[in-house]
């Protein structure tokens, strides 16, 4: 599906983003994360062996909200699955969001011996509140 335009905007802008998967149980787990986003991609990063990798491989079904920082009523409620987990690149792109997030060229918070993924998701429904 194609994004609209706004939440584009939210996705590119430096607000954060609320990511829900699934729990082997079927109960909800949400984190808040750096957020990208490629065309109608939407990327998150995240290390191997986390809560959110884990839940995404089993399933691939994710919930995410995002809101404008300067603005909290403008927003994106974005329902949509995993198209891809890669490596590749991964290491780059969370420096690309320590920029955009902190204004430092490298990620500050990277364990020795982590693993990076990014994860790409489309989106399947949208909802956006701008009033």
């Amino acid at each position: 599906m194609e994004l609209p335009e706004l939440a584009k905007q939210l996705l590119a802008g430096k607000n954060f983003a609320t990511i829900a998967t699934l729990m082997p149980s079927g109960a909800p787990q949400a984190s808040v994360v750096w957020v990208d986003v490629d065309g109608d991609t939407i990327i998150f990063n995240t290390s191997e062996g986390r809560i959110k990798p884990n839940n995404l491989r089993r399933d691939g079904r994710v919930a995410i909200a995002v809101h404008n920082a300067e603005n909290p009523y403008q927003q994106a409620m974005i329902q949509g699955h995993v198209t891809e987990m890669v490596h590749d690149g991964a290491d780059a792109h969370i420096d690309a969001m320590a920029k955009k997030y902190m204004g430092v060229d490298e990620y500050p918070y990277r364990q020795e011996g982590e693993k990076r993924v990014m994860i790409k998701i489309a989106a399947d429904k949208v909802g956006l509140m701008d009033p």
